[in-house]
């Protein structure tokens, strides 16, 4: 018979992650939106950083605290191009999460807790990919690409990654084909507080619709406008609809999210240059960028 003294280390491993998730679980709350349910974390007093993409986009939010109580709360501001929303509840005597803002080796040990109705959840597993700063598909700027080879539970998105010491290094978010992606402490705090001031991140803003279309000649891609904002910086710098976009600052046009990604929070007020096709001939125009305005 196998001692069982030998199963010690197994024991010891177990009792810490315990631990951990005893640890992060009195600033993790449950979240509900219509027909959504999910986690989120106390990040001030009185303000809760969720996952935008779990939240929805319409109805009444309440917050399930560790303590049981639930409560309403309003939607402070949101930003989908970093997938972070915050809330505001009227309560300020639940601990904030404290936040980590060091790097997080690629095999290094990873746990999220996250909160379901009657106490929290957790998952186990590791850091499989740990690298720079990178853009969204949606044009957020995200300081540190982390991704997770974890199963994570529905409710469980917006909760808190642990490292091995318990230290809470960011947000555990669905990425594409459902990966776990953890959005870092370093672009929470960035967007949070801009949320928590202004209530939107700015966006740029062409005022065009644009179509990805094939060009003869050059690399064989544009995007063609298909509509134009009548009082957007587009037609003020005599975009016309019709009109090819084929290259930006004088690089080619390849793919139309690379225009997207390109229109980020700094980009509003840029000077750009806009390649055209027009009725076969070759024209440049310069367009300010402006803000996306709030719908």
């Amino acid at each position: 018979m196998t001692d069982p003294a030998s199963f010690t280390p197994l024991q010891d491993l177990s009792g810490a992650l315990v631990g951990l998730v005893a640890g992060a679980a009195p600033a993790v709350v449950s979240v509900h939106s219509h027909q959504s349910h999910s986690s989120g974390f106390v990040w001030r007093s009185g303000l809760i950083v969720t996952a935008d993409e779990a939240l929805a986009d319409e109805g009444d939010v309440a917050v399930g605290l560790p303590d049981g109580r639930t409560l309403p709360a309003r939607v402070a501001g949101r930003d989908p191009t970093t997938d972070i929303a915050l809330l505001r509840i009227e309560r300020a005597d639940v601990s904030p999460a404290a936040l980590y803002g060091a790097e997080i080796a690629t095999g290094a040990i990873s746990v999220v807790v996250g909160a379901e109705d009657d106490g929290p959840t957790a998952a186990f597993g590791v850091v499989s990919c740990s690298g720079g700063p990178w853009r969204s598909m949606r044009g957020g700027e995200i300081d540190a690409r982390l991704e997770l080879a974890i199963a994570l539970r529905q409710r469980a998105e917006g909760g808190l990654a642990l490292d091995a010491g318990g230290r809470a290094f960011g947000m555990a978010v669905f990425g594409p084909r459902r990966r776990v992606l953890v959005i870092p402490t370093a672009t929470i705090e960035r967007v949070a507080a801009r949320l928590e001031t202004h209530g939107h991140i700015a966006r740029g803003y062409l005022g065009l619709g644009l179509q990805p279309v094939a060009v003869d000649g050059g690399d064989g891609s544009g995007a063609m406008v298909m509509s134009v904002d009548p009082k957007g910086p587009g037609a003020l710098a005599g975009v016309h609809q019709g009109d090819i976009i084929i290259t930006w600052n004088g690089e080619p046009i390849r793919h139309l999210r690379s225009v997207l990604r390109a229109l980020g929070a700094d980009s509003v007020g840029r000077q750009i240059t806009l390649g055209l096709r027009r009725a076969g001939e070759s024209q440049q125009i310069s367009l300010t960028i402006g803000e996306r305005p709030l719908t």
